[in-house]
């Protein structure tokens, strides 16, 4: 490897006619000088390639490393405490080593993200698709009465709602997690926001009688993405109305501290299990109160749009008693 390197070459040769001449010269005026000279030249050459060759060796070692590395062996620990520069390059390596290691690692549960989800989302279509399909083939039917007829349109019709909801909310939420979102942070008045998110749920909070109740005034204002964190806001008024029993009641408050600003939604419904507690913001979970409508991601997309806004949602539930969901958004990000 040493040899075949030209640079070492030419160096070679040019060291070599140097010492020649010097051991000529230093004869000609004196033989026993011309001795030591060549003597001290074979010594000071022995030693430079031997130190070259030794140097090489490593290098030779570190580009077995580098082989090793790029055909997977990411464990490998190739730090070099010593002074020198070959011991600089050996820790730099392994830093690339090391983040290389994050990166599969975090490309591996990705893949495997990745492939849960595609389950999640073929299941959470294959349910309506095939009712859609059973009712389609009874519509077939020449013979099926009117009325029954207007029922199997209606029911396929709120199926291909369903499916609409669930495939928009999927694509905000890749775009969430791709971060090619730009929340435009202003000045928004809370009724403005609890006003928006209120006329998207109007029919089903008709449909149980809940009473929705607000605590702020109309000058507050917070500091927010107004159409993302609505999005957010309508999804966890969602979750409260799902869990809310007939002629029920929704609580929205806000407050304001020199830290956040927090919006607080309440219901009084079934509430939330101990069990459930620290799943329900993952993605197609289903805790065991669920509704047969639930598809699992609401909550979670919710999650999503508030920490993009450097926030965070705390829930406090008991079973039985209620749910408390805090958005926070924090007026100052370290």
């Amino acid at each position: 490897m040493m040899l075949r390197n030209p640079e070492i070459k030419k160096f070679m040769i040019i060291q070599l006619l140097v010492c020649l001449v010097f051991v000529l010269i230093s004869s000609l005026m004196n033989a026993v000088a011309g001795w030591m000279v060549l003597i001290v030249t074979i010594i000071l050459n022995a030693l430079f390639f031997g130190f070259t060759f030794l140097r090489y060796r490593k290098i030779k070692e570190l580009v077995m490393y580098i082989n090793r590395i790029s055909n997977g062996e990411f464990r490998l620990d190739v730090r070099d405490n010593k002074e020198g520069e070959l011991s600089i390059l050996k820790n730099e390596i392994y830093k690339v080593t090391e983040k290389l290691t994050e990166y599969n690692q975090r490309l591996q549960q990705e893949k495997l993200y990745l492939s849960q989800s595609l389950a999640d989302i073929s299941h959470q279509l294959k349910t309506p698709l095939t009712s859609m399909i059973i009712r389609c083939e009874i519509l077939n039917d020449p013979d099926l009465p009117q009325d029954k007829r207007k029922e199997f349109v209606s029911q396929i019709i709120v199926q291909l709602e369903r499916i609409d909801w669930l495939v928009s909310t999927m694509l905000k939420m890749s775009r969430l997690d791709a971060g090619v979102v730009t929340m435009k942070k202003m000045d928004i008045y809370v009724s403005d926001l609890v006003e928006k998110a209120k006329s998207a749920l109007i029919a089903p909070m008709e449909s149980k009688e809940i009473e929705l109740v607000t605590q702020f005034a109309s000058e507050d204002k917070l500091k927010c993405d107004f159409n993302w964190t609505c999005e957010a806001v309508i999804n966890i008024l969602k979750n409260c109305i799902e869990h809310t029993p007939q002629k029920g009641r929704i609580e929205i408050d806000y407050s304001d501290n020199p830290l956040y600003h927090e919006l607080t939604i309440k219901d009084n419904g079934a509430g939330i299990s101990k069990k459930d507690l620290p799943h329900i913001f993952t993605r197609f979970y289903r805790g065991e109160n669920a509704s047969a409508e639930s598809t699992g991601i609401g909550l979670a997309m919710a999650k999503s749009i508030i920490n993009a806004q450097h926030g965070n949602i705390i829930v406090e539930s008991q079973k039985n008693k209620g749910c408390k969901f805090m958005i926070r958004l924090y007026k100052t990000v370290v």
